[in-house]
């Protein structure tokens, strides 16, 4: 027999917070450089960002995050702010 779950089985401490991650599409003074960093640095910029801006930015991870049970490495939106209710305290 085979168990089944549904829902967010992922939780805070299955998440490798200190992989590399780029925070792309967002402008920094004069150019549009990728800022490579931590996930929750990342995460935590993004945050921080005004709304039109995050509308336009995509996060890569290093490696793929298992989020509602989908392996994802690149995230936009909604998805980076899942990631946001996720954050260490």
């Amino acid at each position: 027999m085979t168990e089944a779950t549904w829902g967010g089985t992922t939780n805070r401490a299955e998440i490798d917070w200190h992989m590399s991650a780029a925070l792309e599409n967002v402008p920094r003074g004069d150019s549009d450089l990728a800022e490579v960093t931590s996930l929750e640095g990342a995460v935590r910029a993004w945050r921080d960002l005004d709304p039109e801006h995050r509308i336009h930015a995509r996060l890569s991870t290093e490696r793929p995050i298992h989020l509602e049970g989908v392996p994802t490495a690149v995230f936009t939106g909604n998805a980076i702010e899942e990631l946001v209710k996720r954050l260490p305290a």
